[in-house]
């Protein structure tokens, strides 16, 4: 594999189990019972996978500003990356999850901000590898640890302060990934305050998979994000800078790298009204 692909298919990925040089990573997660992601794995996973949970690895313990799951600390990470056999720049990633990617795509923008660029999605996710026939196990692996040396990109997030001080500029654009009655103010299941950031598009998330969790192609992908393809800057993000990252994904498939992540997203941005 020369070039390193965004989502890898069930079957790529039964071929291809017993690679050493791939760590699958299981990211199934539940905001609504964070104990579930781990329990389903325990309970059956992808032979060989690891699991890594949204909030105890894949961020760090909420605050006051900040945002519900703020950014882990990079050498915490990579010394989990490392504790499951993750190789910098050697070893290629696969993760998954059971909801359209809300979760795997985390780790995978985790991942590239690290400077690990060798990770791809499972397409459709844990569901479509059970659907396929592929096999199952509740055996848990052993660890072979690995050597990771995190490069922080810090250029890929945004704060708050940027956020306020570039949104409204002619060459940025402001994108809000969550569901469009969330985005409209209708609706808000989980922070204190409902509405979105001014200035900002919307963009829902979900729109990057069909309704089973696979990537739509890239030429949906390039149609989607067409009319701001020529944006000098895209900040992106959602309710906690999490399923963001699932339009960070669709626009480096559509071959647009100018997207940012705000990482507190709207649960930072309102924590301080």
């Amino acid at each position: 594999m020369t070039e390193i692909p965004f989502v890898v298919s069930p079957q790529w990925l039964s071929e291809h189990l017993d690679d050493p040089q791939i760590v699958i990573v299981d990211c199934r997660f539940s905001l609504a019972d964070t104990e579930l992601g781990r329990l389903q794995y325990q309970t059956s996973n992808i032979p060989g996978a690891h699991y890594l949970d949204l909030n105890r690895d894949l961020s760090s313990p909420a605050a006051k500003h900040g945002g519900r799951h703020p950014l882990p600390n990079p050498v915490e990470l990579a010394q989990k990356l490392a504790a499951i056999g993750i190789n910098s720049q050697e070893t290629l990633v696969v993760a998954y999850d059971d909801s359209r990617f809300a979760f795997a795509s985390r780790l995978w923008w985790l991942l590239r901000y690290l400077g690990h660029d060798k990770v791809a999605l499972l397409d459709g996710g844990w569901k479509s590898w059970v659907s396929a026939g592929y096999s199952v196990t509740d055996a848990l692996p052993i660890p072979k640890p690995g050597k990771f040396l995190p490069e922080v990109r810090s250029h890929f997030v945004i704060d708050i302060d940027t956020v306020k001080g570039r949104s409204y500029l002619p060459e940025v654009v402001l994108v809000d990934s969550r569901e469009s009655d969330r985005y409209r103010g209708e609706r808000e299941p989980i922070d204190p305050i409902a509405g979105h950031i001014p200035s900002a598009v919307n963009y829902p998330w979900q729109d990057v998979t069909d309704e089973v969790g696979r990537v739509l192609p890239v030429t949906e992908q390039k149609r989607r994000w067409s009319s701001l393809e020529n944006a000098q800057e895209i900040i992106v993000y959602c309710g906690s800078g999490v399923t963001a990252c699932v339009n960070l994904l669709s626009l480096e498939i559509a071959g647009i790298h100018t997207g940012k992540l705000y990482a507190g997203s709207w649960s930072d941005w309102c924590s301080y009204s």
